[in-house]
């Protein structure tokens, strides 16, 4: 099939039949925020970070769950995208106890790093300071829901990958949180393989290894990719 021109702020682009709009993006050189998107996994347009305008939609749109078609005309970084997603980051910001001075994930976290990226200094919501679970009771792993943005990326790694799904979601709204196995202490599961792929995948300091303190948990997401081509390969 054909390649799909396009055009991306300003510059004309060409983009493989199938291709979601995120990976043309990123192909021509460009940058735009991503949370819950990882490479190797399946998309599932949640963060809402990745939002672009297209030419002769009304609504923003999902790069990375938005096919590319013949002759889009695409806006990756207008003053109304800047603007959401500074506020989609406040929003996580003051909806859980994201306090990086104490995080395991401190340096090496993805909402840290798209703080700084989107320009944000201070949050103008009011925190919600919820008293959320830790559990530690793992014996390699915990998890601090308090640290959850609810990327999903966990849920994904768990169910593509590792094959088990022993991660899912439960509850609406800001009572949403990842559970294991129907909502049992993840040290009682029976479906957990110890593999570890969630922390991998964890963008934040909410997954972590046993044993860490602040700052010492490495971000390590980009090994999920390097599994799926290694397995597709079969290195």
């Amino acid at each position: 099939m054909a390649a799909k021109t396009l055009t991306i702020d300003g510059h004309l682009v060409s983009a493989r039949p199938g291709e979601t709009l995120l990976e043309a993006i990123r192909e021509a050189g460009i940058t735009i925020p991503t949370l819950c998107h990882l490479d190797g996994l399946s998309d599932v347009g949640a963060c809402r970070l990745c939002l672009v305008e297209i030419e002769g939609q009304r609504r923003l749109q999902p790069a990375c769950m938005t096919m590319v078609s013949e002759g889009m005309v695409v806006h990756t970084n207008t003053p109304r995208l800047q603007a959401y997603r500074r506020q989609i980051i406040e929003l996580l910001f003051a909806e859980r106890n994201h306090v990086c001075s104490v995080c395991v994930a401190s340096g090496h976290c993805e909402l840290q790093r798209l703080a700084g990226m989107v320009g944000m200094d201070h949050v103008r919501y009011e925190y919600l300071s919820p008293d959320c679970p830790v559990d530690i009771s793992h014996m390699r792993f915990g998890i601090d829901h308090n640290r959850c943005v609810l990327c999903t990326r966990c849920v994904r790694a768990c169910d593509e990958i590792e094959g088990v799904h022993t991660w899912d979601v439960a509850g609406r709204g800001v009572d949403a949180r990842v559970i294991t196995d129907m909502n049992q202490p993840w040290g009682t599961s029976t479906t957990c393989t110890s593999c570890g792929k969630c922390q991998l995948a964890c963008p934040t300091g909410a997954i972590f290894p046993r044993g860490v303190t602040v700052g010492e948990r490495p971000l390590a997401s980009e090994r999920i990719a390097l599994i799926v081509e290694a397995r597709k390969q079969r290195w």
